[in-house]
């Protein structure tokens, strides 16, 4: 359970553990998807439906085209969409969100299907992986590139929690905001005392009398 807690914890760390820019864009393609993934138990919007223009009462000219014009067009994206997700990492998530902009895309023709295409494709690529790799399970790395089972499957694991928790990235950060006044920390250790060496300290002068600097001889 332990180790559950720890792995959940790293988890959460390595989702906001990005660049500024790339934190916004995320909080924004957040707040979109889960209002899109939420909305398919109240008349399963497309992902156009949800974007506050339309209960704002704004002119919806554009997202009303953009939907006209992904009709019969966009379905493919799904595939490509999890194919990101599979490229996601703790060091490249920008992936994992690009692919839920790809799924949503392909939404606005195919509708919340777009999800089991990309969840198919995300899955169809591990396990290509998976078999890839059995050919390495009893690789060394020493002087080359090896795809070993193990590591394969730590990848696909990582990838698909990163992917998923892109929805709930902006709910976490805005209730950990609330709670956090009201959090209490445990003391951070106390870091070491700098000893300076004994080598970089000038010695004592006799008596206590510091030395007298040596005039510069003029030529």
């Amino acid at each position: 359970m332990r180790e559950h807690r720890r792995e959940l914890s790293r988890l959460c760390r390595l989702a906001v553990d990005r660049p500024r820019w790339e934190l916004a864009f995320a909080v924004v393609v957040s707040a979109w998807s889960l209002a899109w993934v939420l909305g398919q138990a109240f008349g399963a919007p497309g992902p156009l439906d949800v974007l506050p223009a339309r209960w704002a009462g704004l002119p919806t000219g554009l997202p009303d085209a953009a939907g006209a014009w992904a009709v019969d067009r966009t379905g493919p994206l799904a595939f490509a969409g999890g194919l990101l997700w599979a490229m996601t990492g703790p060091g490249r998530q920008l992936p994992a969100l690009l692919g839920w902009l790809a799924v949503m895309a392909a939404a606005e023709d195919v509708g919340y299907v777009a999800v089991k295409w990309a969840l198919s494709a995300f899955a169809a690529f591990l396990v290509v992986m998976g078999l890839v790799s059995l050919t390495g399970r009893r690789a060394f790395v020493v002087d080359r590139v090896a795809v070993i089972p193990r590591d394969v499957a730590r990848a696909g694991a990582t990838a698909a929690a990163l992917s998923a928790v892109v929805p709930l990235l902006a709910p976490g950060l805005v209730l950990a905001r609330l709670v956090s006044p009201y959090l209490t920390r445990p003391p951070r250790p106390a870091s070491d005392p700098i000893v300076r060496p004994r080598s970089a300290e000038r010695p004592p002068s006799p008596e206590g009398v510091n030395p007298v600097p040596a005039q510069r001889v003029a030529r």
